[in-house]
């Protein structure tokens, strides 16, 4: 793997867009960088005197409007965001004290939570990556919000036939679509799936929403779906009781492994047990019984049993990861974020959920990455036109 990559950005659309690239220096033991707005120069923020502060570079990349593409030149990082903003007004980073003079300032990202954030009448969507001497990863993430600015992103590789991996994304008319079809759903079984619909400050009921935040964020908009897994959850332990079996193929050392409800009330897998989960627990993943610990067994199985409530696979398929996408999202409830997102995307792909990259071996993949040891040509495309599937360059 090179120490630096060429990134190349394009704007599809003809509209003002920025590019930002943030993310941690490798090869500077995990110092805070972000690429100034010449594409290529790299800035390391130190730790300003308080809270709060504005950044000393300008990192605010703007994007061609004729489609032709930018080049961006990035070093080994980790946890990279690539993020755009779509418009006149840019994306605000904002910089607090690390208090660790190795580590740089602490970066305050844009926020789809907080009302007050700079950014929250901002267009804007990013895609992670991960760039370091082992490959590079990338995927279109919708676990936080889905934004009304598509990306889509095209991987060819080095070696070999230079294979290109192309992650389609949506068009630029799929956000509305999103939007009609939470709506629908509300009206279908009263869950508040519309208030997760986000106008921007001062809009007028007539403007397009600005984003969709995900479920496992409703609270914040006062979409609370509390109580909204728990009949189906009851009806999973029934079904595995009195000696039916849940099979799990953990994909790694534990092999495939046997689970059913024990008298006490848990669903236990060998020396693993495991507790009711609460809605609260099956949105986010990471809590209750889908906490990871120091056992690898347990930390194999919580993706793969969380993301079957997550699609509502666990009452018509005992293998699990369940094998077939068109049986996903099928069983009521269910995480119909996850059902109107996945189908808004041009190939179906894109993290909904923390696991939603929990597939069986050989399975389609649904969580929209690219990744390869020998990566020749990265091309991340934002505005949601020209949009395509098959593994071809744009």
């Amino acid at each position: 793997m090179p120490d630096s990559l060429v990134l190349q950005l394009k704007n599809t659309s003809k509209e003002e867009v920025y590019a930002y690239v943030t993310g941690l220096d490798i090869k500077k033991n995990g110092r805070r960088v972000l690429v100034q707005s010449d594409g290529h120069t790299l800035y390391y923020p130190v730790d300003p005197p308080a809270d709060l502060q504005p950044l000393e570079a300008d990192v605010a990349i703007p994007l061609s409007r004729d489609g032709s593409a930018n080049k961006v030149t990035i070093p080994q990082i980790a946890g990279g965001r690539i993020w755009f903003s779509r418009g006149p007004k840019k994306l605000t980073f904002l910089l607090n004290p690390s208090h660790n003079p190795n580590a740089g300032a602490a970066l305050v990202e844009p926020s789809v939570l907080n009302p007050s954030d700079p950014n929250a009448a901002v267009d804007f969507s990013f895609c992670e990556f991960t760039l370091n001497s082992d490959q590079l990863f990338a995927n279109i993430s919708y676990v936080d919000f889905v934004p009304r600015l598509p990306i889509a992103l095209t991987l060819q590789r080095h070696g070999g036939n230079r294979e290109i991996q192309h992650v389609s994304g949506m068009k630029a008319e799929a956000f509305a679509t999103i939007c009609d079809q939470l709506r629908a759903q509300a009206k279908r079984d009263g869950k508040p799936w519309d208030k997760l619909i986000v106008r921007a400050p001062g809009a007028s009921p007539n403007d397009l929403p600005l984003r969709v935040l995900n479920p496992t964020h409703g609270d914040a908009v006062g979409a609370s779906f509390a109580g909204y897994y728990e009949a189906y959850v009851d009806q999973v332990w029934k079904h595995y009781a009195g000696g039916n079996k849940l099979s799990i193929n953990t994909q790694a050392g534990a092999g495939v492994v046997h689970g059913t409800v024990d008298d006490s009330g848990r669903l236990v897998f060998g020396s693993e047990a495991f507790n009711k989960p609460t809605t609260l627990d099956i949105l986010g993943c990471n809590s209750g019984p889908f906490t990871t610990g120091s056992s690898d067994a347990r930390n194999a199985i919580i993706p793969r049993l969380a993301a079957a409530f997550q699609r509502s696979t666990l009452l018509t398929d005992a293998i699990q990861p369940s094998a077939e996408p068109r049986g996903f999202y099928q069983k009521e409830p269910t995480n119909h974020y996850g059902r109107i997102v996945h189908g808004a995307n041009l190939d179906g792909k894109g993290y909904t959920f923390a696991y939603d990259d929990v597939q069986p071996d050989g399975g389609a993949d649904q969580c929209g990455k690219v990744n390869a040891s020998d990566p020749e040509l990265f091309i991340v495309s934002v505005g949601g036109y020209n949009v395509y599937t098959g593994n071809r360059l744009p």
